[in-house]
């Protein structure tokens, strides 16, 4: 458990950095909201249209009687809105950090040049490093949507689907939601999809103490915005000790001791 409060510490440090470097604060605010508006204009169709989609989809169930009828499309029409929240959470990370590349993978830097020691460089033009953002979370997101249909699906169980499964749809939401956020600091230390996913789930607590709280902030679209600038300097701090594991809070080896043998070393770029 102490991992779960170290994670949600990294992100009040996030906070704290941007608060006292006010620049980049402005600096990183720009691309959230640029995507503010395109998602705020899809979650408010959205919520016009939930219903219509919902009735289009439940024939079946037009000659039902009351309040049958209106317990089964009220619930659909919930879930349907709740699924929605659930993917936009993730993508509206995914895109903003994609909209705000140059943005965020200078204030990153930044962290680490604040923290004292190498700051690493990718090396690659912003063309590649735009599409390996763009590659690496289309992957992710595909993992969030099989989730998501399996998580809709299990929706339908009475009671479990409506107390256990929006708890674990927090908890994926908030383990992906920091990988991609911590990706920006560990793309410019070279290392590939496949071993960020290793060096997170070598610290789970610690990741999902970081995202959960997140993604429950996010749920409100301007709130992100603002998170934003301090969940990326957050998720470097946070990233920073991931690869050097001694310095990580909490109890038990870190991901890259001897004992565990968890942490990847990192890979050289592929397309």
């Amino acid at each position: 458990m102490s991992d779960l409060g170290a994670g949600f510490g990294y992100l009040m440090k996030g906070q704290r950095w941007v608060a006292q470097h006010g620049r980049w604060f402005g600096f990183g605010l720009l691309p959230g909201l640029v995507t503010l508006v395109v998602y705020a204009g899809a979650l408010i169709g959205l919520g016009y249209g939930a219903d219509d989609l919902v009735g289009w989809a439940t024939p079946f169930a037009d000659d039902w009687s009351s309040p049958w009828q209106g317990i089964l499309r009220t619930g659909l029409t919930a879930l349907v809105f709740v699924f929605g929240l659930f993917l936009a959470v993730i993508t509206f990370t995914a895109v903003t950090l994609l909209v705000g590349q140059p943005f965020y993978e200078s204030l990153s830097e930044e962290v680490d040049r604040s923290e004292g020691g190498d700051v690493p460089e990718s090396g690659l033009p912003l063309w590649r490093e735009l599409w390996i953002s763009a590659r690496d979370s289309v992957r992710i997101l595909l993992r969030v949507a099989l989730y998501g249909i399996i998580l809709f699906a299990c929706g339908f169980i009475p009671v479990i689907g409506q107390t256990v499964v929006p708890a674990i749809g927090f908890c994926v939401s908030g383990y992906f939601l920091a990988e991609e956020l911590t990706a920006v600091a560990l793309q410019r230390r070279g290392m590939i999809l496949k071993d960020r996913l290793v060096l997170l789930r070598g610290r789970r607590m610690l990741v999902l103490g970081f995202g959960v709280p997140l993604t429950l902030a996010f749920l409100i679209p301007v709130v992100a915005v603002f998170l934003m600038p301090g969940a990326v300097a957050g998720a470097t701090l946070l990233a920073r000790d991931l690869v050097d594991p001694d310095a990580v809070p909490g109890p038990g080896p870190g991901p890259g001791t001897a004992d565990s043998g968890d942490a990847p070393a990192p890979r050289a770029w592929s397309t």
